[in-house]
């Protein structure tokens, strides 16, 4: 029986990023960080990507979290990482507190501190239950997956339930020339935010 930081079965990271770019419609915000923010600039580069990495761990979902407020009529997405969601467990709380409805956390959990050194994260060998954390924060909608076909013919679905929405994924670690790449500069992330939010 597969226990919860079973790690023999992992997706390659940038195939399972790469279905969640594919689904992601014109209007949508999408916030990265850490090492997400340096694999989805290669996937897809529009201006409501937002790569928010100025060495700002668990920055994401509030990040996204303050968007999805301002934005109420766009759906918003943050990607983050393990290591960066257990520095701000109490975002999950926050989330659900705020009372909406258009995000979706998107879990990125290879049980490491990738871009600090590769480090393993405190939960990477005990059974933390990310998916019933969030339950327990009172996110209607938590789904996890671990195999990239599952996730690839239930990703849509997942990504319709009820928000605000919390998706597990166990990934492999990102391949190295990933890792050596920087982000899109931030002003000029900012401001194509900006004008591509103000333009209805």
């Amino acid at each position: 029986m597969r226990t919860l930081n079973d790690r023999s079965q992992v997706m390659p990271v940038v195939d399972a990023l790469r279905v969640l770019a594919d689904l992601c419609c014109d209007a949508q915000i999408v916030v990265t960080n850490q090492g997400s923010a340096r694999i989805w600039p290669k996937l897809r580069r529009r201006s409501l990507d937002f790569h928010y990495n100025p060495s700002t761990m668990s920055g994401a979902i509030p990040l996204a979290l303050g968007l999805a407020l301002a934005q109420p009529q766009r759906e918003v997405v943050a990607v983050s990482g393990d290591g960066s969601l257990l520095m701000s467990l109490g975002s999950l709380v926050t989330v659900v507190g705020s009372g909406v409805t258009n995000l979706t956390i998107v879990l990125l959990d290879n049980g490491l501190y990738e871009v600090t050194g590769g480090q393993e994260t405190p939960a990477a060998r005990s059974a933390v239950d990310y998916a019933g954390l969030a339950r327990a924060a009172g996110f209607p909608s938590t789904a996890e997956f671990r195999d990239l076909a599952d996730w690839q013919t239930q990703a849509a679905d997942v990504l319709a339930l009820p928000g605000p929405r919390f998706v597990r994924l166990v990934v492999s670690a990102a391949p190295a020339e990933y890792l050596t790449s920087s982000t899109p500069p931030l002003a000029e992330q900012l401001t194509g935010l900006r004008v591509a939010v103000s333009n209805e």
